[in-house]
């Protein structure tokens, strides 16, 4: 099986060294298996088939999600850092330490809260009526397609009940 022969040059250690790289550097599933020279279909059936594989791929994507994800609650927190500038004055070097503040990022925050708290901060809400409620439902016609009789005779119906 031609499959299988392919599989063997990526089992050794170099090969899931490389491809678990590849995870841990942001490719998607399409581009890790360009670089290997297989079809995205034969990519999935690999990671079904072959423990190995399937390893080196998820070892390599939960590095980077971990990272994605403490960068996101640095943002959504805030942050403070050194920032270091040399500057020249009389013919001496000055450094200068100086603590920046960025501040919480509202967007941050709201993806952060939509995504561990869905039920809480999603944006639909669910309103239970425990009782019969009666809906009006208004139409809204367009007047300039109608008679001036059609539109005497919707005049009428609307007032008739009043």
């Amino acid at each position: 099986m031609a499959e299988n022969g392919k599989y063997k040059d990526w089992i050794n250690d170099e090969g899931l060294l490389k491809i678990e790289g590849w995870a841990r550097d942001g490719l998607t599933d399409k581009e890790i298996a360009y670089n290997i020279g297989i079809t995205q279909a034969t990519f999935y059936c690999w990671l079904r088939k072959y423990k190995k594989f399937k390893d080196a791929v998820k070892n390599g994507k939960e590095v980077v999600d971990r990272k994605t994800e403490n960068a996101l609650l640095k943002r959504a927190l805030g942050y403070e850092y050194e920032e270091i500038t040399k500057t020249e004055q009389n013919g001496k070097e000055i450094i200068k330490t100086v603590t920046k503040h960025i501040p919480p990022d509202v967007t941050a925050i709201i993806f952060w809260l939509k995504n561990r708290k869905p039920k809480q901060w999603r944006d639909v809400n669910k309103l239970e009526i425990d009782k019969p409620v009666q809906i009006e439902q208004s139409t809204q016609i367009d007047l300039s397609k109608l008679t001036k009789d059609e539109i005497l005779n919707i005049t009428r119906e609307a007032f008739k009940n009043d």
